[in-house]
């Protein structure tokens, strides 16, 4: 069976990528529109999409590259080395990105967005390279009951009952307990340890929606299948939230459904819009940032660092680009703004030069 490119797939992981980078470097944290922060806890906004949207991504890539390898004949003992070698590297320069700023190791963070990428990857393809996709729903399914029951029922150490509040809950205890380092908010951290296991059911939901991209049937079909197991998916994410809330620093169950819904319908509309009407002249920035998505995530990191820490004068550029509202008729808010698509364009710069030269790099 040949496998075609799913062009909608490149532009959806290149456009999570710039928005990664529109929200994690604006001009000023002081200076930012609501919608371009995470909620404060329970509750999504916009940016609490983000991530789990690549993760999803993720899990679609995993089903469409490794299917593409068994059909030709691949040895899954070769893929297990190359699995792993990948995880490696992804979470080494997850920890290298983290040591960049601050340069010491006793302010060194050992969770974070790469570091989980890398462990959700690792579990994600070896799954699906060693089950069939019933038994990686069951798995999914499993995953997100057990987490779902675990932090509404065990009671949180120090407490009579589950507790569900900032730095106190099951999670932030078991990171306090075993992950080494600093956490990200000092007494828990949101790409902890236990909060990683539904950031695999997360991953499962994208491999399970390759395996709907996979199947013998019309394109139409397909989309129409992506729509309604997304809408389902919702459905059961906004239900499951009366009991155990939308949360994305906790990354609960609920959380998982809604957005994994969410980015099933918009991987579904993009599908319709690109590979089926052609539309896909507004898909070329998307496709140029996906074609090396974490490397340019990456560079958009070191950039920031030389930004916002060398500085000019007495402040970093970024600060500088800001106070010019003080001079204009633009607000902070909106000049902050400014710098961050600004920024975007930077880094769109040398993801343009290595997709032109067709240099395309494995992280």
């Amino acid at each position: 069976m040949e496998l075609k490119r799913l062009i909608s797939l490149d532009a959806f992981r290149g456009f999570t990528i710039a928005a990664m980078i529109l929200v994690n470097f604006p001009g000023s944290w002081a200076h930012v529109y609501p919608p371009l922060l995470h909620a404060k806890w329970n509750g999504l906004t916009p940016t609490d999409l983000i991530f789990p949207f690549f993760i999803f991504i993720v899990g679609v890539s995993i089903a469409l590259a490794y299917t593409k390898l068994i059909h030709k004949g691949v040895p899954k003992r070769r893929m297990h080395g190359k699995i792993l070698f990948r995880s490696l590297k992804i979470f080494v320069v997850g920890l290298l990105l983290n040591y960049i700023h601050h340069f010491k190791l006793s302010e060194m963070r050992y969770a974070g967005v790469l570091q989980r990428i890398a462990i959700v990857f690792l579990v994600c393809s070896l799954l699906f390279l060693h089950s069939r996709w019933i038994w990686q729903l069951i798995t999914g399914a499993g995953l997100l009951i057990f987490y779902w029951l675990a932090m509404t029922l065990i009671p949180t150490p120090g407490h009579q009952s589950a507790v569900l509040e900032p730095g106190i809950n099951l999670a932030a205890w078991i990171d306090s307990q075993l992950l080494p380092g600093k956490l990200w908010q000092e007494t828990w951290d949101p790409e902890g340890l236990l909060s990683t296991i539904p950031a695999i059911g997360t991953c499962i939901m994208g491999m399970l929606t390759g395996k709907v991209i996979l199947s013998q049937i019309s394109q139409d079909r397909k989309v129409i299948w992506l729509f309604t197991l997304g809408f389902t998916a919702c459905i059961v994410g906004y239900i499951w939230s009366w009991d155990f809330p939308l949360n994305k620093n906790l990354w609960t169950s609920s959380y998982v459904m809604f957005t994994g819904g969410l980015a099933m319908i918009t991987l579904a509309a993009g599908m319709y819009l690109v590979d089926t009407l052609k539309y896909d002249k507004f898909a070329r920035i998307g496709i140029v940032f996906g074609a090396n998505a974490i490397t340019v995530y990456v560079l958009a990191d070191i950039f920031a660092f030389i930004f916002y820490h060398l500085p000019f004068a007495d402040a970093g550029l970024n600060e500088h680009f800001v106070n010019l509202a003080d001079h204009s008729f633009f607000s902070h808010k909106f000049l902050s703004l400014v710098y961050a698509l600004l920024f975007i364009g930077v880094n769109f710069v040398p993801a343009y030069l290595l997709y032109k030269k067709k240099i395309f790099i494995k992280l």
